[in-house]
């Protein structure tokens, strides 16, 4: 089985972007990143069509998260992202 790949560095989110609100959808449901969900899960990621932000993941315990089409991400949880470097 080949190992999930390791990130080379990690620095925390200042502002809200689209890569920080993919960021949250994927540490909310117990991921680091759409790297790691896909070698766990071995499947598809949903996302929604007209913006590409993630529409539902499946948690390691196999219940889902479903998201809105909008912004998830609240101000007071930015800083708490983890934005990964491969």
């Amino acid at each position: 089985m080949a190992a999930i790949a390791e990130p080379k560095s990690m620095s925390r989110a200042k502002q809200w972007s689209d890569e920080v609100e993919e960021a949250y959808r994927f540490q909310l449901a117990g991921y680091r990143d759409a790297i790691e969900y896909q070698k766990i899960q071995k499947k598809d990621i949903d996302r929604w069509p007209h913006n590409g932000y993630v529409k539902k993941l499946q948690r390691k315990d196999g219940c889902f998260y479903y998201f809105d089409k909008t912004r998830e991400c609240p101000e007071k949880d930015i800083n708490k992202c983890k934005l990964y470097v491969y």
